[in-house]
């Protein structure tokens, strides 16, 4: 299996021949090239994580490609989702992926909270969309780490990934990041995933990881 990171929080996963797209939402330059994918997660509403735009990109050349996603994405899009929620399982092409969490970090008491699932695709690749949810009892050997966002904290980064403690990470939602930004934060997550025995992998967009 291999991930290729796009910008922003968009991932893709390859396995045998099957594609798995995850969160294609506006930060991410457009996919117009992608075949063969089988499934697209949506982790939560938000347009950073998944457009109109982009799932008919996909779809117009992966028609039966399924969706999922949590309620509020369901409720949001004017396409056929798959209901998600924490627990639930499910087999698509090569892919088992497996749900949990179920609420958006909070960003502001003024703000309500929504929807979110993480992902464990074919236990090897954990992400959580925009939570700090850790999947109890689970080993994550690669994790795909929130590296800036209106919801975070750099330290909240750190103690999620001490408490994963993952053979591998790298970073994502970094694209409202500054140059000098996101060098810092990917020392820190360095640093975390290395106390932990892991090693850090910097992926910019368009380079893959395999898995």
């Amino acid at each position: 299996m291999k991930v290729t990171k796009h910008e922003h929080s968009c991932l893709v996963v390859e396995q045998s021949g099957d594609t798995l797209v995850i969160d294609p939402g506006s930060f991410t330059m457009p996919l117009t090239d992608l075949r063969k994918v089988v499934a697209i997660v949506i982790t939560h509403e938000h347009a950073d994580h998944w457009t109109p735009e982009q799932l008919r990109r996909i779809l117009d050349v992966n028609s039966n490609a399924r969706i999922f996603g949590p309620a509020g994405v369901a409720a949001a899009a004017d396409f056929e989702v798959i209901v998600v929620a924490a627990g639930d399982v499910h087999e698509v092409g090569e892919f088992t992926l497996e749900f949990f969490g179920g609420t958006h970090a909070e960003i502001h008491r003024s703000i309500p909270l929504i929807d979110n699932v993480g992902v464990l695709v074919n236990r090897e690749l954990y992400y959580a969309g925009d939570s700090f949810f850790v999947p109890e009892g689970l080993e994550v050997s690669t994790l795909a780490v929130p590296a800036g966002a209106p919801w975070l904290k750099i330290g909240e980064v750190i103690d999620y990934v001490m408490a994963v403690a993952p053979r591998r990470s790298f970073p994502v939602h970094e694209m409202v990041l500054s140059v000098a930004g996101k060098a810092m934060s990917n020392d820190r997550i360095n640093a975390a995933t290395t106390a932990g025995g892991g090693k850090f992998f910097p992926l910019e967009p368009g380079e893959t990881l395999d898995l």
